[in-house]
């Protein structure tokens, strides 16, 4: 290989990494994957990473993380509240074609074997949760919305969405990602505008 600086190796052996955990599953990505994938040794993958372990924890982040700030810029480009979360909700539901998903799916499955990669679910999860919950709390304040509990509302509604769009991603003959939009937007109107769910929110998107 080329010669690298550190930062640029890393860098190297995580692209290698998703480029393998794309075609086989993250749980099924080895060192020895990676390395070939590179060209290289093992050895070279273990002098900058403790573990495997490590190497898709670091490779998962980066990829999942990547997501999650395209979705604050896009929700950040949304003038009310209620765009807002209908902005976050399209650009979460995945398309049958979606890797970034498969790879959560993946990342959800080794988690309980993988400390390492079950921080960073972790921790990816929350943030994924406060961007919901910082949304519902401030269509709350601007009288958008109406909840006694933005965190928990948020949790549901990230809850209806993740069981949907991984449904899209295993089972992509069943729905498609219109009925993922479509669904978790009655499920948030249900959850956030209890006395006129489905009039009100229509009314917005008809005036945008």
């Amino acid at each position: 290989m080329a010669r690298l600086s550190p930062d640029e190796r890393r860098r190297a052996i995580i692209e290698a990494t998703l480029a393998v955990a794309r075609r086989n599953g993250l749980g099924a990505t080895t060192v020895r994957d990676v390395a070939d994938e590179m060209g290289t040794s093992s050895g070279l993958v273990h002098h900058y990473f403790d573990s495997m372990d490590e190497v898709l924890a670091v490779a998962f982040e980066h990829a999942a993380g990547a997501d999650l700030e395209r979705a604050r810029a896009v929700v950040a480009e949304a003038p009310t509240a209620t765009e807002q979360l209908d902005a976050f909700i399209a650009c979460y539901a995945p398309a049958q074609s979606d890797w970034t998903m498969q790879l959560w799916l993946d990342a959800w499955a080794e988690a309980a074997r993988r400390p390492a990669l079950r921080n960073v679910s972790q921790r990816l999860n929350r943030a994924w949760q406060e961007l919901v919950r910082s949304i519902v709390a401030d269509g709350v304040t601007a009288g958008e919305f109406a909840t006694d509990d933005p965190d928990a509302a948020a949790w549901r509604l990230l809850s209806v969405l993740d069981g949907l769009a991984l449904q899209v991603v295993a089972h992509e003959a069943l729905i498609g990602r219109d009925e993922v939009v479509a669904w978790t937007r009655a499920a948030a109107d249900r959850e956030l505008l209890p006395s006129a769910p489905a009039a009100t929110r229509a009314a917005t998107r008809t005036r945008r």
